[in-house]
């Protein structure tokens, strides 16, 4: 076999396509001769990423093929398996590229692209070997694997470890592919390349700088593949350095000091505060679980909580700021690691006041008994007000609620505070007070308390005796019993024991008083007057003492009253006749009328007195004895004699009048007299008449002298009476005081005198023969007292009874 080695013929083209692509083609030929067979080998270089229908040389040139031949033999580019990348035109022989040629597509390493082509002509046969170079062109930058890169590394890493990281890849060849790598700045790794021949290069990190995960937890780089085309290309991973914990950290609270205040009386419940600690590690070396230290009293562990896992403490019992106003607690926080950490710290807990305590009053002292003469701001009582609280619900306010002349001050000793008189006492009219202490605090919302107190108020002789009344009227029936108890005093004192210890005495001055006081005693103790001797109203009608009532204090402080007495008329005394005269110890007359009188006419009257009062003194006259009865009649009242018809012829000339005078008296006294009417002829009448009218009216000169006496010395004593109560009363009232005995103007009757009185709102009068129109007689009063018709104007009977209500 013989070879025919043709020159070589290179052609250079150059071709810009697109922004990037020069084509530098070079053609090689080579001509193989053998025997019996032609073949040859032809070499192109190409750039990649030549467009569609790009003409890569033409074959039959090259070869030396005659163009007209190349239909005939059929000219052709052998197809493979795949769909071919070339073909060859049969008119021209151009050999050109039916796509776009990748070089990484085609070619799958990085070493030099080559494609063989096998050219065939026919008749005879003809192969020609061709031989396309395709050269590379930086198109493709470096990538790696991924985009992020983590690493785990333990924070306990020595200095120098090496981890070694994955190569970027870039599908260029030659230059154009990975020619080195760069990493970012940072002070804890540095890179370095290591060259593992048709491998590449890999980049190797390296541990410069111990790692704290607490002070960074991960590290982030950025390594940088370069490829070594111009201009040069690159691609980037991010490197994620996760450092790996170490329970190498003790749990930190995240403050200095933890100081809460807290509420007395907070619910259960309430959180107090909430502690929090952390802990640098990570997992469970840095998860952080809380509680009371060990050394912590079980006093506080029944009264505060805390949660493990969120360190928050709350109230488990009952806080009462008087039992303790703070509390300090260790609390411990610890990790979660094998070997835990453990830190503890002081919890400071204020315990705030609530006004939960009303103020507590104590009676420290109290007097037994405080005199009424006291001096205002005597010390009565010393009193203790406590209060629990602190700061303003502590603060005590204090005051006397009731009305009493007592008030609270504070004393030099706190919380002390004296009960004091604050005006004069009187224990006459407060014997003791019931002093209610009010102590009230300035809390919010306020509370009180009140405590009570008896303060006994003693007795001092500031009192006089006092009668029920100034002037006492006692009346005493004449006749009385000596010895007995005729009348009865009374005085009071305000004061007590020997203070009101009353005597009583009777004031004896001189004169007359005298004697008549002498008559009478008294009970010192009981005021009880006894009469020594019997009084007689004929005698002695009224008179007075004083009655002097003195306590037995020191110094003794008396009173007096005055008392008047009054004697009351008993009928004691029988009719006394005045007329006719007596003789010979009997009252007997004569009297002489003519037989012609008339009816009616009066032939004497007689007079009669009763030295009584009242019905014992009312006098009441009747015929006890009377010749005839049809001739002669007796008026009862005033004792007059008056004929009840004619004398006729038959009637008898003398004529006997027994003449029964009696008094009205329970036990009626009475007397006779007796009266001889003598009838005569009007001649001797007439006669008669003269000598016995000179005679008649030298009798009734004598009995009207004596009458008038009489009646004279009854009226002055009775008007000294009366002159006296009205003294008396006008002391009390006005003008418009009533004597109980006022003179009656109006009485006719044969008595010399009559009593009027008033009791209550009636007036009653004692009276003589003759009733008034209008009055009506007492029951029970032996017909002899009257009630008298008011005649007071009705504005003095109210005023009447206002004085008698007073």
């Amino acid at each position: 076999m013989s070879y025919t080695v043709a020159p070589f013929v290179s052609c250079h083209r150059v071709r810009q396509i697109g922004w990037r692509h020069q084509l530098y083609p070079i053609v090689f030929l080579i001509l193989w001769v053998s025997s019996g067979e032609a073949s040859s080998q032809l070499r192109y270089s190409i750039s990649e990423e030549l467009p569609e229908g790009h003409v890569v040389g033409n074959i039959a040139k090259d070869l030396g093929i005659e163009l007209n031949l190349l239909k005939e033999r059929s000219f052709r580019i052998m197809a493979d398996a795949t769909a071919p990348l070339f073909s060859v035109n049969e008119n021209n022989g151009d050999l050109y590229s039916n796509r776009v040629v990748d070089r990484e597509a085609v070619c799958k390493d990085n070493n030099a692209c080559l494609i063989n082509l096998k050219a065939v002509l026919d008749n005879p046969l003809e192969v020609h070997y061709i031989l396309v170079e395709v050269i590379d062109l930086n198109d493709h930058s470096p990538v790696f694997p991924e985009k992020i890169k983590r690493l785990e590394i333990v924070e306990s890493a020595l200095p120098g470890t090496k981890y070694l990281l994955h190569n970027a890849y870039d599908p260029d060849s030659g230059p154009n592919t990975v020619q080195q790598y760069k990493l970012s700045q940072n002070e804890y790794f540095r890179l370095e390349v290591k060259d593992r021949g048709k491998d590449g290069k890999t980049p190797v990190l390296q541990l410069q700088k111990q790692l704290d995960r607490e002070t960074k937890s991960n590290h982030k780089m950025v390594l940088t593949a370069f490829d070594g085309g111009n201009p040069s290309k690159s691609g980037t991973v991010e490197i994620i350095i996760d450092v790996l914990d170490v329970n190498d950290n003790m749990p930190v609270f995240t403050k200095d000091s933890y100081t809460a205040v807290l509420q007395e009386n907070a619910p259960i419940g309430t959180t107090v505060m909430q502690v929090n600690a952390t802990d640098l590690d990570s997992g469970s070396n840095g998860e952080v679980i809380y509680s009371f230290s060990r050394e912590v009293k079980d006093t506080i562990r029944q009264l505060f909580d805390i949660d493990p896992f969120t360190g928050e403490i709350t109230v488990k019992g009952n806080i009462d700021f008087e039992e303790e106003d703070s509390y300090d607690i260790d609390v411990q926080a610890s990790d979660r690691g094998s070997i835990p950490f453990r830190t503890d710290k002081s919890v400071i807990i204020k315990i705030g006041d609530a006004n939960d305590n009303p103020p507590v009053i104590e009676v420290a002292s109290l007097s037994g008994a405080v005199p009424e003469d006291s001096r205002p701001g005597t010390t009565v009582a010393l009193i203790s007000i406590t209060d629990l609280d602190s700061g303003i619900n502590g603060k005590i306010l204090s005051h006397v609620t009731t009305d009493s002349p007592f008030t609270i001050k504070p004393s030099i000793q706190s919380n002390m505070f004296a009960v004091v008189t604050k005006s004069q006492l009187d224990r006459e009219q407060h014997a003791f007070y019931d002093v209610t202490i009010m102590a009230e605090d300035a809390g919010d919302p306020q509370l009180r308390s009140n405590k009570t107190i008896r303060v006994t108020v003693s007795d001092v002789n500031d009192n006089n005796p006092q009668f029920n009344v100034i002037m006492y009227a006692m009346y005493i029936t004449e006749n009385n019993p000596p010895g007995a108890s005729v009348f009865s005093v009374k005085a009071t004192d305000w004061d007590e024991g020997e203070n009101g210890l009353i005597s009583y005495q009777i004031h004896r001055g001189g004169g007359d008083e005298y004697k008549i006081v002498s008559f009478l005693n008294i009970n010192t103790e009981t005021g009880d007057i006894v009469a020594l001797k019997s009084f007689d109203f004929e005698t002695l009608k009224s008179f007075q003492f004083q009655v002097v009532a003195s306590d037995s204090g020191t110094p003794s402080l008396s009173s007096n009253a005055t008392v008047h007495v009054f004697i009351l008329d008993q009928n004691d005394n029988a009719p006394v006749i005045l007329y006719p005269v007596r003789s010979n110890g009997s009252a007997e007359g004569v009297e002489e009328i003519p037989r012609n009188v008339n009816a009616g006419h009066l032939v004497t009257k007689v007079r009669a007195y009763d030295s009584d009062i009242g019905y014992n003194g009312w006098l009441l006259f009747s015929l006890q004895e009377v010749t005839d009865h049809s001739l002669f009649g007796l008026d009862r009242y005033t004792g007059q004699i008056r004929t009840l018809r004619s004398f006729t012829e038959t009637d008898e000339a003398e004529h006997k009048l027994v003449i029964l005078v009696k008094d009205n008296g329970n036990v009626s006294l009475s007397a006779t007299a007796t009266v001889l009417v003598k009838v005569v002829e009007p001649r001797e009448a007439f006669a008669a008449s003269d000598v016995k009218s000179s005679s008649k009216d030298s009798e009734d000169t004598n009995v009207t002298f004596y009458l008038m006496i009489t009646l004279a010395s009854v009226s002055a004593l009775f008007i000294l009476s009366i002159i006296v109560l009205i003294a008396m009363q006008c002391s009390k009232s006005s003008t418009d005081y009533t004597s109980k005995y006022l003179q009656d103007t109006n009485y006719d009757g044969t008595l010399c005198h009559s009593i009027q009185y008033r009791s209550g709102d009636k007036r009653y009068m004692l009276v003589g023969p003759r009733m008034s129109v209008g009055s009506t007689i007492v029951p029970g009063s032996q017909a002899n007292t009257l009630v008298l018709p008011d005649r007071r104007r009705p504005s003095e009977e109210v005023k009447h009874k206002q004085t008698n209500l007073i």
